[in-house]
């Protein structure tokens, strides 16, 4: 059996610490130990080195602000006309200085730190904010709604989030879960962790991830550590026919075998934003078909 379901494309708990602690990551990343970050008002120009801080920044009404982006911001569409300054990993520099961006928003990893440490050195003022979880989008969206000045509609959008994800874990998970494995990657396999977003989404629609273990976003595991999990349903993140299902090796797994894959596409499912609660819709849609 193979379902597909084509993510609509329309629309945590209290954030002051994490908030706080985003700043504070912000302070030791852009100014160093025992510094505070240079005052500047408001950011007029802001380069976004995510697709999840481009939509945010749009959601929170100062999408006319942002003056860079990267090859892969396509929401919302009016994100399009914005000048891309290439990759958000590793990015280009001399792109970005070139958009004169009085903020660049990056999320953290080392193969930015860089760019991040030599936007510092030049002044720019360069926020670092992780984006892994749905909490994530709150906390994100309250720090760049300070950061451009308008901390009480992002704070707003944030509580009315906040409200409606608690809404939908109070739904609680089905009588009978689906077990589900979220497939990023088939060789190697590469499957999400329950420290991914995209695990959150499963859950709140009402499945099991059987890696929700995993505290990491996502982790390499061998194909024998997927039958011995033994899911339901195999869950692609992304479209087509899966190529790799006909291979012997992954024959031990029963879900192959039976071909029970369901496929989700769409930017609510590749990326924590304030659509979140579309793509859970979508998926329990999808989930309670098959569970007919």
């Amino acid at each position: 059996m193979r379902v597909r379901v084509a993510l609509s494309s329309g629309t945590r708990r209290a954030v002051g610490l994490r908030a706080v602690a985003a700043v504070a990551a912000v302070a030791a990343v852009a100014c160093g130990p025992g510094r505070t970050p240079a005052v500047g008002g408001a950011a007029q120009r802001v380069v976004s080195l995510a697709p999840a801080f481009t939509e945010i920044l749009f959601a929170i009404g100062v999408g006319h602000r942002v003056v860079g982006r990267t090859a892969w911001c396509d929401m919302p569409p009016a994100a399009l006309e914005v000048p891309s300054v290439g990759d958000g990993m590793a990015p280009n520099v001399e792109a970005i200085l070139a958009r004169n961006p009085d903020l660049v928003v990056v999320y953290p990893s080392p193969a930015n730190t860089a760019a991040v440490e030599r936007l510092a050195g030049l002044g720019v003022r360069t926020l670092t904010l992780p984006m892994d979880r749905l909490a994530h989008v709150v906390d994100a969206a309250r720090v760049l709604g300070a950061a451009t000045g308008v901390a009480n509609r992002a704070d707003t959008m944030a509580a009315r989030f906040t409200a409606a994800l608690e809404s939908a874990r109070a739904s609680g998970p089905s009588a009978s879960p689906l077990r589900v494995l979220l497939l990023a990657w088939d060789a190697p396999p590469i499957v999400i962790g329950g420290g991914s977003f995209q695990h959150e989404l499963v859950t709140l629609a009402g499945a099991e991830n059987v890696f929700a273990d995993l505290p990491q976003p996502s982790a390499q595991v061998t194909i024998e550590t997927i039958a011995a999990r033994d899911p339901d349903l195999v869950l692609l993140l992304g479209d087509g026919e899966p190529g790799w299902a006909t291979r012997p090796e992954w024959q031990v797994v029963r879900a192959v075998r039976e071909r029970r894959f369901g496929s989700v596409r769409g930017t609510e499912f590749a990326r924590p934003t304030f659509r979140a609660l579309d793509a859970v819709r979508s998926l329990r849609a999808m989930l309670d078909s098959l569970a007919r």
